[in-house]
């Protein structure tokens, strides 16, 4: 039972892919890049029709300008600093082509820095294939273009009841979804009540996660630290969610302990 929980749990992280920084090292903030992927797809979608988008990558433009967050990082994350968006695709002829590359590119840009808030600096952009008619609308239903993570079956994730139980601050349900003791029951029902946080959700098993963080020197004390892992709403610009969770945490706890938070998913 451990180990087939243990396999589920790192296929989930795998298909959340990297998780790429919000903002400035200040910021104590990640994104999924499987969610910021799907942002992005339906950008280029909406704002290119005649393109069909295939790999997305994001990851530092150059690592070694990467900063040391403020906070510690989520496993595997990747620390603040400019980011650069690889991506191929296939278009019609329909527009000339450095048009239509250009067209993309700004599309990409924007939605990263604007809607998302990624610090995207450079966007590398590969044609592999042209069509002959437009690509069909993926938008009605598919988990990708939605950037939503299928939890159905994961460990320790909550289930869609658990979620509907989970949104309501105070409700049973938030102990039930969250665990790891009435403190973190209380940080999740703070959590909640921010504007843009849609749901709870929990790359490893706990949305909500209390611990020390190690001190910068050997004379200082261990301070606390939260880590709290969540959904954002449509509508809402991640990074500014966050901010907001972080400082609401913050407030919430009696020793102001530092937050990172992890945006899993945008619904």
């Amino acid at each position: 039972m451990m180990a087939d929980r243990w396999t589920r749990m790192v296929r989930q992280q795998v298909g959340l892919g990297r998780f790429l920084p919000l903002g400035g090292p200040y910021d104590g903030a990640w994104i999924a890049e499987r969610a910021a992927s799907g942002v992005l797809r339906d950008a280029a979608e909406r704002e290119v029709p005649e393109v069909r988008l295939d790999v997305v990558r994001i990851g530092l433009a150059d690592p070694g300008e990467a900063a040391e967050p403020a906070v510690p990082a989520p496993p595997s994350a990747l620390p603040p600093g400019p980011l650069r968006l690889t991506a191929e695709f296939a278009a019609t002829a329909a527009w000339p082509l450095p048009e239509t590359a250009s067209r993309l590119r700004t599309a990409l840009a924007v939605t990263a820095t604007e809607r998302i808030g990624l610090d995207l600096t450079e966007v590398d952009l590969r044609i592999t294939e042209l069509l002959d008619t437009e690509p069909p609308s993926s938008r009605p239903g598919t988990p990708e273009t939605r950037g939503g993570t299928d939890t159905s079956g994961g460990a320790g994730m909550p289930g869609a009841a658990e979620s509907e139980a989970a949104r309501a601050p105070g409700s049973a349900g938030v102990a039930g979804a969250v665990g790891g003791g009435p403190e973190a029951e209380r940080v999740a029902a703070v959590v909640l009540r921010v504007p843009g946080v849609s749901r709870l959700t929990g790359v490893w098993g706990l949305p909500v996660r209390l611990g020390e963080q190690a001190p910068a020197s050997g004379d200082a004390l261990p301070r606390r630290h939260a880590r709290v892992d969540l959904a954002v709403a449509a509508g809402f610009r991640p990074l500014e969610v966050a901010r907001a969770v972080r400082a609401a945490v913050a407030e919430a706890l009696p020793d102001r302990p530092t937050v990172a938070v992890l945006v899993t998913d945008l619904d």
